[in-house]
């Protein structure tokens, strides 16, 4: 039977891996291409991926 491996980085829960977003602001530049305006996910600060949650240890007593 295969282990299975922890995953080392987990897809952002909050942009579900896609960090960066364009959007548009309707205005055009004089050549004609729109104006774009890049948003990154705050949770992930645009990597797309987290860390996973460390352990707590406990106390024995």
């Amino acid at each position: 039977m295969a282990q299975l491996a922890p995953a080392r980085a987990r897809i952002c829960r909050a942009c579900d891996g896609f960090a960066a977003a364009v959007i548009t602001t309707g205005t055009r530049h004089r050549d004609g291409t729109r104006v774009t305006l890049r948003v990154t996910c705050p949770a992930c600060q645009g990597t797309g991926h987290t860390t996973p949650a460390r352990r707590r240890e406990t106390a024995r007593v």
